[in-house]
């Protein structure tokens, strides 16, 4: 269904970010927007490479950047999952310590 399938965010082969960090961008936005729910799967390497026209290397080394960042957690033979996030990330500095 076309309702369920939100515009992929085009990368920029001629930025001087690399692929992977753009991806990895892409799908972090895509965790904190919620349209990749904790403990549910990201899509696959092969999957990530196909919808973002890159190579399956570029792909997995996306994938290793939100590990880097904690924001997946792969599971061998299983796939990589959305970890639960803290929920009061931004507002713990609002707060008094007292």
């Amino acid at each position: 269904m076309s309702d369920t399938e939100a515009p992929k965010t085009p990368l920029d082969p001629m930025s001087a970010r690399p692929l992977y960090v753009q991806l990895a961008d892409a799908i972090a936005g895509k965790i904190a927007s919620g349209e990749l729910a904790p403990d549910r799967p990201i899509p696959s390497e092969n999957h990530l490479a196909d919808d973002y026209g890159v190579a399956r290397l570029t792909a997995r080394r996306a994938a290793q950047e939100l590990r880097e960042r904690g924001l997946i957690v792969t599971v061998r033979g299983k796939g990589s999952f959305v970890v639960e996030q803290p929920v009061g990330d931004a507002s713990e500095a609002d707060e008094p310590n007292g």
